[in-house]
């Protein structure tokens, strides 16, 4: 369906596959690169109190510190990834590892709330320049039949990098200083850009058409106005004037997006037909809903830990990495298992783990069992969701043509970043939700003052509950079941979502997992520039 030539060498390059060493090279080089993009997407959630503190800023502008580097990275994501598939994935890997580094820099060292703002955008453009070619430099160079395997290592990463980011960082804030976070990410590219410079090799695509700026600056303003509704949504409500001129955008930049793509068919910044496809739609559906589910565990498991268990921030990030650890192996074990199943197989097993995980958590969490109650579920969800990330972005990768793969690495990307913004609007709404309304007959006996506060939400219970003298155990046994009644409501909501999933899979899910080169399944044929 593409029309676009094969990738060619540069004039007066080398051109030759990678060896076995080198390939190990090039996976840790891109691996390191994507961690520090995804560890600076979570990494500021544990230092709000101090950037208010550091800045005299208000909660709304700690959010848009943490959030503008989401909108930045997920509104340029696709046109970033089209421009490396035309100007080399190398040197806009080397660029973006610039940028990113020197924004981090900048923060690190940022003087006023201004200079963070400005250096979190910066951080979110560089970003999205790394994100989709590091995928892509997966896709581009390594054999078929080492590639599953490569792709699931980056899935690993993409998957628990964030749970890994926010530990260290919360061990950073609590053992130095919060400008430490951004050592972490700085220390990785500079890693990374030694690595790539060394040992990554560069591809390019030459196309027929013109590069697609209506369908890229389209594809921007789409997803601005999705993620920002999202993000803003629950803070300020999803009826503000604000909140809703956002939807507007977001969705009238989308409808537009897929009209003027399909329009322009072959020489589409992203050809929509292809959704038509079981791999693409299959995958993005898959990737949309378990990241949603993740991010969204994470709402309610840091209250949990916090507010009903008394925990620290370092000790709750760490009670998260099991589930990091088990995803990260599945993930990498996710490849094998669909060479010998196949990818509809492995994605339907995965996503009936996961729910199982979340029924199980639903089933028996409580406050006076503590941790113990949710762990089962939470290295079932851990293991789950390894296994159906991975043949989900090797089926989106492999449903574009190899010189299209920066733009289907975006794709992928844009699909984790919307279905995470997704998942924890929605399901922090319905823990919200079920808090309050479960918690408002719990409340009789407790001054008047301090119920009213408790119904915020189970962190101003906590925060009220020594105030009330003699009702304080009782308060804040009210909050800690109330919360608990949310949880599971979420919970149960989140397995109904799973299990319309996992009947979509079963009926439409891929039955391979082929990178298409010119409408033929095809092993590596992309020309690769050394150096």
């Amino acid at each position: 369906m593409n029309t676009n030539k094969a990738p060619q060498a540069a004039p007066g390059s080398g051109d030759g596959a990678p060896d076995g060493r080198q390939l190990r090279t090039i996976l840790i080089a891109v691996s390191l690169a994507l961690m520090a993009v995804v560890a600076s997407v979570s990494g500021l959630n544990v230092a709000q109190t101090h950037l208010a503190v550091e800045f005299d800023a208000s909660q709304s502008t700690i959010l848009w510190i943490i959030n503008i580097y989401t909108l930045a990275l997920a509104a340029l994501l696709l046109p970033l990834g089209a421009i490396g598939d035309r100007l080399g994935r190398k040197p806009m890997l080397v660029a973006g590892l610039g940028v990113f580094g020197a924004a981090n820099v900048a923060a690190g060292v940022a003087p006023t709330t201004e200079v963070m703002l400005a250096a979190r955008v910066a951080g979110g453009i560089g970003a999205a320049m790394i994100m989709p070619i590091t995928l892509a430099v997966i896709t581009s160079t390594f054999p078929q039949e080492q590639r599953g395997k490569a792709i699931g290592v980056w899935t690993g990463v993409a998957g628990g990098g964030g749970i890994v980011g926010m530990f260290l960082s919360a061990l950073l804030v609590d053992v130095a200083d919060w400008r430490w976070l951004f050592v972490l990410p700085v220390v990785l590219v500079v890693v990374a850009l030694a690595m790539t410079l060394k040992s990554v090799p560069n591809s390019r695509e030459h196309s027929a058409h013109p590069f697609d700026t209506v369908g890229a600056s389209v594809s921007a303003v789409a997803a601005v106005g999705l993620i920002f509704v999202l993000q803003e949504g629950p803070e300020h409500g999803w009826t503000a004037p604000l909140t809703l001129l956002g939807l507007a955008v977001g969705l009238v930049g989308a409808f537009g997006f897929v009209a003027w793509e399909a329009h322009r068919r072959d020489a589409a910044l992203l050809d929509v037909r292809l959704f038509r496809e079981r791999g693409l739609a299959g995958g993005s559906i898959t990737l949309l809903v378990v990241f949603g589910v993740q991010a969204g565990i994470a709402v309610v498991l840091f209250p949990f830990f916090q507010a009903v268990l008394g925990w620290s921030g370092l000790r709750s990030t760490l009670a998260l990495m099991p589930m990091a650890v088990m995803m990260m192996i599945a993930s990498g074990l996710a490849a094998k298992a669909a060479a010998r199943i196949g990818p509809r197989a492995t994605m339907t097993a995965g996503i009936a783990l996961t729910a199982a995980g979340l029924a199980l958590m639903a089933l028996f969490v409580s406050a006076d069992g503590g941790y113990p109650t949710i762990l089962p579920g939470m290295l079932a969800m851990g293991v789950g969701m390894g296994l159906s990330m991975t043949p989900s972005t090797e089926a989106i990768t492999g449903s574009l043509s190899r010189e299209k793969q920066g733009v289907a690495s975006a794709l992928n990307d844009v699909t984790r970043e919307l279905g995470t913004a997704l998942g924890v609007a929605l399901l922090g709404a319905l823990v919200s939700a079920g808090y309050r309304g479960a918690i408002d007959d719990r409340l009789n006996g407790i001054p008047q003052g301090a119920a009213d506060i408790a119904r915020d939400g189970i962190a101003n219970a906590v925060e009220v509950a020594p105030s009330t003298g003699t009702h304080e155990q009782e308060l804040l046994h009210a909050a800690q079941q109330s919360f608990i009644q949310g949880w599971q409501q979420a919970m149960w909501t989140g397995v109904a979502v799973l299990s319309a999933l996992l009947v979509y899979v079963l009926l439409r899910g891929p039955k391979t997992a082929t990178l298409a080169t010119d409408g033929k399944d095809t092993e590596v044929s992309e020309t690769l520039i050394a150096g």
